[in-house]
């Protein structure tokens, strides 16, 4: 009888300690869920309830409903930046991809400098995208810039890069493939250094060439990461600003003017914070399509629960 009590006294002790055990984590929690809370998800419903309005900041907000939204769809700059935002996507997005997808496997083969190559493709992703914006204004100069410089060795003349409606938007993307593609570098990197080795041998024991090898082996097994790489491509050139901020300024003729630099102008130079917050809800629609989509062939591929 006493050892039962023991016992009961014991299993009493460690259920105890084990429920202090499972607090602690969420103990440690409550700054992030404070900071979370504060700072984006209490401005993101402040923000659905602003998209409602007709608000300039000063003055009392005027309740308009869905308007904002039914106006965004007639406004021709809205669809010229959404229009720019897809081609800029069109332009940068595949780039990305396949480009971080082949450096990752060059950079994966045991050569000499494999390491040094690396961290100079990984370089440019951890510099400010002020900076970057800067740096390639220079580049892109129609009178002093390097790259025009080079061009002129074959016999081209200058190209306005920045100033030119046909010229402008490639360039921004030049500058963003640039910048973020070490980026993707990394994830199909640590994709590809997750796939056995044996299996890649036993496909060349068999007498696979190196092509078969890659698209019956290396790709498949692969998909998983393709997958999140284009996802976050996808979302990131969605929602690219700072760049075309820095270098055009949306110009020249709003031939760069993108979803989110539009939403800057609307809320903070014309100060309309309702018609802003609505494209910010438009955004923001697109990109949870954009996860929806990905968890769902994520899922039907096995990959998540």
């Amino acid at each position: 009888m006493t050892q039962i009590i023991i016992h009961l006294k014991v299993g009493e002790v460690m259920n105890g300690k084990k429920q202090h055990y499972r607090i602690i984590p969420y103990i440690f929690l409550i700054p992030y869920f404070f900071a979370f809370i504060t700072f984006r998800f209490g401005p993101s419903i402040a923000g659905f309830f602003v998209s409602l309005t007709r608000w300039n900041i000063v003055g009392q907000a005027k309740f308009v409903g869905f308007q904002n939204f039914i106006d965004l769809f007639e406004d021709p700059n809205f669809i010229k930046s959404l229009t720019n935002t897809l081609y800029f996507m069109l332009l940068t997005v595949p780039a990305l991809v396949i480009g971080g997808l082949l450096i990752a496997m060059l950079v994966d083969q045991k050569l000499r400098g494999r390491y040094v190559t690396r961290t100079f493709v990984f370089m440019p992703y951890v510099i400010m995208s002020t900076v970057v914006g800067v740096i390639w204004m220079w580049i892109f100069d129609t009178h002093f810039g390097i790259l025009n410089y080079y061009l002129s060795f074959f016999g081209i003349k200058p190209i306005a890069w920045l100033s030119s409606i046909n010229w402008a938007m490639p360039a921004v993307a030049i500058a963003t493939i640039w910048w973020t593609i070490g980026f993707n570098m990394i994830l199909f990197l640590a994709g590809l250094q997750d796939i056995p080795n044996e299996l890649k041998e036993a496909a060349r024991i068999d007498g696979a060439s190196s092509w078969q090898v890659f698209w019956n082996v290396t790709f498949p097994l692969l998909s998983p990461t393709t997958i999140v790489v284009v996802m976050l491509t996808l979302i990131n050139t969605f929602q690219v600003f700072a760049q075309v901020y820095v270098m055009t300024g949306g110009g020249p003729a709003m031939a760069t003017l993108t979803v989110v630099q539009y939403m800057y102008v609307q809320s903070f130079q014309y100060y309309r914070l309702g018609y802003g917050s609505a494209i910010a809800y438009i955004v923001f629609i697109f990109l949870v399509g954009l996860i929806l989509v990905e968890r769902s062939i994520l899922k039907k591929s096995g990959d998540i629960n």
